[in-house]
């Protein structure tokens, strides 16, 4: 896939703003979802997403979308750091498949990086459950400003 693509309506992250998949929110307001990534490289991981811009990725996002979302993606990773106390923090988004973009939603990765703790590599292994995500979504939640 190449950076200049069309929007696919059915691409998994518009299925979750829909209600069509589960997911497991952090936030929610009525242009941004914050949620924990089904296949988390570390503990903690989770995605920021918009969720009115159809925007695929950086290059085609409108600024006034862009804005919200990354300062959603503040909020998000400082609650983060709060919750979980990571030694550091990676803020990741992929442009195109050859960048390593797996769903074409423009979308930011708040990954928490553990010293002594391997990142796992981006989209491999297998998902979490919602079991497992839950209670580190809890505590996530609860340090959101």
């Amino acid at each position: 896939m190449s950076l200049q693509q069309t929007y696919d309506p059915d691409n998994i992250f518009a299925k979750i703003i829909r209600g069509e998949m589960p997911s497991v929110k952090l936030m929610e307001t009525d242009n941004i979802l914050a949620f924990m990534d089904v296949f988390p490289q570390s503990k903690g991981h989770c995605l920021v997403i918009h969720k009115k811009s159809e925007a695929v990725n950086f290059l085609d996002v409108e600024p006034e979308a862009l804005n919200e979302l990354i300062g959603a993606t503040q909020v998000v990773a400082a609650a983060v750091e709060k919750a979980l106390k990571p030694d550091g923090l990676r803020i990741v988004q992929f442009n195109g498949a050859r960048a390593g973009q797996t769903v074409f939603h423009l979308h930011f990765h708040v990954l928490p990086v553990y010293e002594g703790v391997v990142v796992a590599a981006h989209a491999s292994g297998k998902p979490a459950s919602h079991e497992e995500l839950e209670p580190i979504a809890q505590s996530i939640r609860k340090a959101i400003r």
